[in-house]
């Protein structure tokens, strides 16, 4: 199990194993339903230190690391800001 939400999406999108088609990570996104949105690992340009740049339509957005709130492989949680996953 990866600790970092950041080292945990490095992993996803640099080992063959994994699909990045079956990625979805949830963020903070105020104004959105629920505060919440998401995006799949097919949208992730690059991911840095502090953020992770995504295509969005005919956009790029930035996402701050911190807003992260869940990191989902074919729907099964992989990590969960503040609640460890089994």
């Amino acid at each position: 199990m990866m600790r970092t939400s950041h080292a945990l999406l490095l992993r996803l999108i640099h080992d063959p194993q994994y699909d990045l088609s079956a990625v979805r990570v949830e963020y903070l996104d105020r104004g959105a339903p629920g505060d919440r949105s998401a995006f799949s690992g097919e949208e992730i340009i690059k991911i840095e230190q502090g953020f992770v740049e995504i295509s969005s339509d005919l956009e790029t957005k930035f996402i701050p690391i911190h807003r992260l709130r869940g990191i989902f492989y074919q729907e099964e949680a992989l990590w969960r800001k503040g609640a460890p996953v089994e």
